[in-house]
């Protein structure tokens, strides 16, 4: 059983926009049937948010974010750079034996540069090739997909202005209906007021001649 009862009862169409003291009014009551705490309070048929389940990298990411920290770490690009070969002389044993592994790292690294720059070469090869065809085509999908929400968001606002239309013309064609009904409404109300008004002044008057009899009788 849903927890809210909606009941469409409003006539815009044949009301008259309340005055501001009937506006005034009408939110004074609403605000008393609110509670305190209304507006940090979600409605009990709000479903509450889900748990969330980030990873340690997003959670520490979002608490990056959080603190307004900046940016840091990511992939170190020098590794990709053309590397300066080691400078120098050996002249001793242990000084050879460092700069053989210097020029290996240097060695190492210059793999690596060449490595990335062979993919990076293929890579921009393909975009060359492929590229303005594979961009013509994502840009075919997204037109093809905008027009598909275009379309959709017509056909509802069209079937919004439908809406809006037959609710406008049932309520203009029963409009002399209420009226009707609302002035009988009003007469029969006064018709009432009319007969409480002449009943207690006949209340009044049996009372009035009443007292009158018992002076008389006292006397």
């Amino acid at each position: 059983m849903p927890l809210i009862n909606e009941s469409h009862d409003s006539l815009p169409y044949i009301d008259a926009e309340p005055t501001p003291q009937e506006r005034a009014a009408a939110e004074q009551l609403i605000s008393a049937e609110l509670s305190a705490d209304y507006q940090s309070t979600l409605h009990p048929a709000i479903p509450a948010l889900p748990e969330s389940r980030f990873s340690p990298l997003i959670e520490q990411e979002l608490a990056r974010k959080e603190a307004g920290q900046p940016l840091t770490g990511g992939i170190d690009l020098s590794r990709y750079e053309a590397p300066e070969p080691p400078s120098g002389t050996s002249t001793t044993e242990e000084e050879a034996t460092r700069a053989l592994a210097e020029w290996r790292k240097t060695l190492q690294r210059a793999y690596t540069s060449s490595s990335h720059l062979s993919t990076r070469h293929a890579n921009l090869t393909l975009l060359e090739e492929n590229g303005k065809n594979a961009w013509l085509i994502a840009n075919s999908q997204l037109e093809d997909m905008l027009r598909s929400v275009e379309k959709e968001l017509a056909e509802t606002k069209q079937a919004v202005e439908n809406v809006h239309k037959e609710r406008k013309m049932a309520q203009e064609a029963s409009k002399g209906e209420l009226v009707g009904l609302e002035d009988t409404w009003k007469r029969g109300v006064g018709s009432t007021l009319d007969v409480e008004v002449a009943a207690e002044g006949l209340r009044m008057q049996i009372l009035e001649h009443r007292r009158q009899v018992a002076q008389q009788s006292a006397r």
